[in-house]
């Protein structure tokens, strides 16, 4: 019940994952990356076990479809599973298990990948690619892009409820690690998120880093 879209940006180095659910919580479960790693998504039937699984065997430099593979072989029910996985070079790989009854699909592009199950239609995955790839400007903005994209070309049978963007660039936590739960059109809901939390993203990563650097905010209700 979930398509999302995987990404390396060339440019910056970071890696990035949209994605969207009929199916709560859904930035808690299947969205995984890890700064010069790569990224992992554990999707239908969602065992949230490989997805920390899948990043430690991608920073041992072990390609993505070997991981995936690996991911299979390690699962107890692999038939009802869908992984994605992209590594620190942009290769990607995916698994769509055959036990998966809903109509499911995946599509790759150039140093991206995206995986639904539960889709409207197959051409979902490829319309998230396509709208990641066209679109110009900032990394976040591909991917809220994309995540756009899935929604207009059908989406799930069943509508949106749940949405996450989640980006990591050069620090073990994520750069960005926005949810939105429980909402119709989160798409729109995870993009207002993006524009309050935008002008604070380099923020909080100084407050880590230097915080003796930092000035108060103006709107104390951002001073986190």
């Amino acid at each position: 019940m979930t398509f999302s879209l995987a990404a390396l940006d060339r440019n910056t180095g970071m890696f990035g994952i949209g994605v969207a659910s009929s199916s709560i919580a859904v930035g808690n479960r299947c969205p995984w990356a890890r700064a010069g790693v790569g990224t992992v998504l554990t999707q239908h039937r969602t065992d949230i076990r490989m997805g920390p699984l899948g990043l430690d065997l991608l920073s041992r430099g072990i390609a993505a479809q070997e991981v995936v593979d690996m991911m299979v072989a390690g699962s107890e029910y692999p038939a009802q599973r869908q992984f994605t996985v992209l590594d620190r070079e942009g290769r990607t790989a995916f698994y769509n298990g055959p036990g998966i009854e809903s109509i499911n699909a995946a599509a790759t592009g150039d140093a991206c990948i995206s995986a639904g199950n539960f889709l409207a239609n197959t051409e979902v995955p490829q319309a998230m690619v396509e709208a990641y790839e066209k679109t110009s400007g900032a990394f976040v903005e591909r991917l809220l892009a994309a995540v756009d994209a899935g929604v207009a070309a059908g989406g799930e049978t069943q509508p949106a409820m749940a949405a996450a963007l989640l980006v990591v660039d050069r620090h073990a936590w994520p750069l960005v690690d926005l949810r939105v739960d429980f909402e119709e059109n989160p798409h729109v809901g995870l993009r207002r998120l993006w524009r309050v939390y935008e002008p604070l993203t380099e923020r909080f990563v100084t407050q880590v880093l230097r915080p003796f650097e930092l000035k108060p905010l103006v709107n104390s209700a951002l001073t986190v």
